[in-house]
Formats: structure tokens, sequence, C-alpha cells
């Protein structure tokens, strides 16, 4: 919701180039909250969905802190002021999105190396070694 109000704002604004930006980011997060909604996740297990989020995550917030401080800076248009705050607030939350997904990858990688065929092996060598 906060990239689609960014977006109509720089379409007020004289800072309209800026417009895309937000405009992709509302089209990735729409399309991820899909995707989890309608469990395609769990369909498409090939795909690392929480590091799909976490890039997703870390590069909104490296735009949209640049494109804030553009915005802020350059234009006197209240659009593109009220366009550069908005922005500055979406990096903070898109920061504490990247937190948060962070923990989860972290959380997702540790689980798939726990089912790895090593950890397996050694578990069965241990076994064979307590046997002797």
């Amino acid at each position: 919701v906060l990239s689609f109000i960014i977006f109509i704002c720089y379409i007020a604004s004289l800072a309209a180039s800026f417009m895309m930006a937000p405009l992709l980011e509302f089209l990735l997060a729409l399309f991820l909250f899909f995707a989890y909604a309608s469990k395609l996740n769990e369909k498409f297990k090939g795909l690392y969905w929480p590091l799909t989020d976490f890039l997703r995550c870390v590069t909104a917030a490296i735009i949209y802190f640049a494109i804030s401080i553009a915005a802020v800076s350059k234009y006197n248009d209240g659009a593109s002021k009220a366009a550069g705050v908005f922005g500055f607030i979406a990096t903070i939350v898109y920061a504490i999105d990247f937190y948060i997904t962070f923990n989860d990858l972290v959380t997702f990688l540790k689980q798939g190396s726990s089912d790895s065929p090593e950890g397996h092996k050694s578990e069965d060598e241990d076994s064979d070694s307590d046997s002797d």
C-alpha cells in the first residue's frame, strides 16, 4: 500500500521520472503476496522463496532511500516532498522487513542444511562405530 501511495505521489509531482521504482516494487509485492496466499511456495520447491523476499526487501530499501533523497533535495513541489517523506518511511518499513526476512532465511537455510546427505552420512557412521 505504501508503494502505491508513493507511486501516486510521484505521478502528481515534478519528479515523475521516479514513478517506475514504486510501481515495480508494488507489483513485486503484489506478486509475492498472491504467491504466498495461493501457496505457490509449497508447489515450487526449487525456488528459494525466503531468498526472493529477502532480495526484494534489500533492493527496495536501497532504491527508496536513494530516490527519496533525490526527490526531497532536487524538487520543490509538495507532491515530490510527500513522495520523499513516504519513501523514507518505506525505507524504514523495508529495513524492518529485511531484518525479519533475514531471520526467516537463516532458519530456512539451517533447516535445508540439516536435511543434507552429509548430515545423514555422519549419523550413520556414528551408529556403525558404536556397534563395534
